[in-house]
């Protein structure tokens, strides 16, 4: 899920896998469920629409930036691209009717940008083992167990600790951008509509939604390495251009002048892709 804020700034206030709780508007005061902070990261509108879609808690691109233009109460163009924060978040999660949490009387009503709350505290533990225990009912009813939904729910009789929440495909996307600057891995493109994330371990053959798994390439290339026309080879980190590109297409010219290619590496503080990923490509999908 994206939980967006139309203003574009920083937020610190939570770390990877922590507890983000959802609250309703006035006059209704409960707590209706959640999910598990992955990252904050600045989208423009568009790709926070491609990548999460009905998932921003609005039924079409328009009403999103309808909505920005509201919230920043400054008109937007009919095509305006502006850029929002984007706080994403992994392994949601809803309570029904009868499940919903009162919130703590230490929530005031004049707040309006949320509250945080720490585990130490009363009103934080409370809170805590609230969420844990209607957690704990539907992981008693799951077929899969998320491990960031796990880690809270084993955590209801000890000390609280956070993992890392398993990504959906819009989260991938968001955070492969955010990782390689916007810029093409190998190409070094920065025109953003035609760049694309790349699963390097396909996610049909057991490769995770995660940034250690991901690649950002400009679309041809992330088509031709989907279908093992080029890889990167594990050690070098340099792209490999199959033989095969001019064996069937009897052209490629292009793409052969890219052999030899450093991958770039990601940003600081983003997880470079592993070699064991990369070895995956090269022997199960490459065809060299």
């Amino acid at each position: 899920m994206n939980f967006w804020r139309p203003s574009g700034q920083g937020f610190g206030a939570l770390g990877e896998g922590e507890l983000f709780l959802f609250k309703l508007h006035a006059p209704h005061h409960f707590i209706v469920g959640g999910g598990f902070f992955a990252r904050a990261v600045r989208l423009p509108l568009t790709l926070a629409w491609d990548a999460f879609r009905e998932a921003n808690g609005v039924p079409d691109q328009d009403v999103m930036r309808r909505r920005i233009a509201h919230y920043r109460r400054t008109p937007l163009e009919p095509h305006a691209n502006p850029e929002i924060t984007c706080l994403l978040l992994a392994e949601p999660f809803f309570f029904p009717r009868e499940q919903w949490i009162p919130v703590p009387e230490s929530f005031k009503s004049n707040i309006v940008v949320g509250k945080g709350y720490a585990t130490d505290e009363a009103d934080g533990r409370a809170l805590f083992d609230a969420v844990t225990e209607r957690l704990q009912a539907q992981v008693d009813h799951a077929l899969e167990v998320l491990p960031a939904t796990e880690a809270a729910v084993s955590a209801r009789f000890g000390a609280p600790r956070t993992v890392r929440p398993r990504l959906g495909q819009g989260a991938f996307r968001a955070l492969v951008t955010e990782a390689y600057a916007r810029r093409c891995a190998v190409t070094g493109e920065k025109t953003l509509p035609v760049l694309e994330a790349a699963h390097v371990q396909p996610y049909a053959q057991g490769g995770p939604h995660a940034v250690e798994n991901g690649l950002l390439l400009r679309s041809d290339l992330h088509r031709l390495y989907d279908q093992g026309y080029v890889t990167v080879d594990p050690d070098d980190r340099r792209l490999i251009v199959s033989p095969r590109i001019r064996e069937e297409f009897d052209n490629g010219r292009h793409y052969y002048a890219l052999e030899g290619q450093a991958l770039a590496p990601p940003e600081r503080g983003f997880r470079p892709v592993s070699r064991e990923r990369l070895l995956f490509h090269a022997e199960q999908v490459y065809r060299g």
